[in-house]
């Protein structure tokens, strides 16, 4: 028979995490956060989960990532993979980041292109995007990355030059080897595709040289390729 005084002890630790994960400092709930991590306890992790949904400090999101990995990914990637699909962008990008810290085989299945299309290659929400960019490329088995340099590629022009840059450094990480997915980009109609796909070719074969300086490169071969045309 279940002993009421343990069930009632445990909602009661329940709620005090739940507290301090809530907390209005945010060194507080960077301390719950380690707390709980350093435990370990998967009954803690809807908590966890949920408190990724809204938490506003960055290196409290990092802690919360980082203590959900720490437990058993049985029971955090089914949850993880739940969270891909939710109306909270940050849900969504922050289930991304840490399926990629986790490393397991299910992340990239429940994110692969080739079975649920770009909708969170193309999300509408550029951290959303750029979380599924780097996510993707941590995940991708071998024998895929061209299907996915492919999807990749379609998002080029996108953004500021930040999130441009995000975009290049995922597709040059997949391997030299795929340089030929820009191909079809170079003669772009629209500048800021051609321009892109420029700047990223040019971070295969010179990754040192960064992408500010590919970019402006870039621009100023189109440029006179304009101006000789015209």
């Amino acid at each position: 028979m279940t002993n009421p005084h343990s069930i009632t002890q445990s909602r009661s630790d329940q709620e005090l995490v739940i507290a301090a994960l809530s907390s209005p400092n945010p060194q507080q709930r960077l301390q719950a956060a380690l707390s709980v991590g350093t435990t370990a306890e998967d009954r803690h992790l809807g908590a966890l989960i949920q408190r990724c949904r809204t938490e506003p400090d960055f290196f409290v999101r990092d802690m919360l990532t980082w203590a959900i990995t720490r437990m058993p990914a049985e029971a955090t990637v089914p949850l993880l993979i739940a969270e891909l699909s939710s109306k909270v962008p940050q849900a969504q990008s922050q289930a991304l980041h840490t399926l990629s810290k986790i490393g397991d085989p299910r992340g990239w299945e429940a994110m692969d292109p080739g079975t649920i299309g770009d909708g969170l290659i193309a999300h509408a929400d550029t951290e959303v995007a750029r979380s599924a960019w780097r996510a993707a490329v941590a995940l991708v088995p071998g024998d895929e990355r061209e299907k996915l340099a492919s999807s990749l590629v379609t998002q080029l022009g996108r953004g500021d030059v930040e999130t441009q840059k995000s975009l290049s450094r995922a597709i040059v990480s997949l391997g030299e080897d795929l340089v030929s997915v820009l191909d079809g980009r170079l003669q772009a109609e629209e500048e800021t595709v051609q321009t892109h796909a420029m700047a990223t070719r040019d971070m295969f074969t010179d990754p040192d040289a960064g992408f500010a300086h590919a970019l402006s490169e870039a621009k100023r071969v189109v440029a006179l390729g304009s101006e000789a045309s015209a």
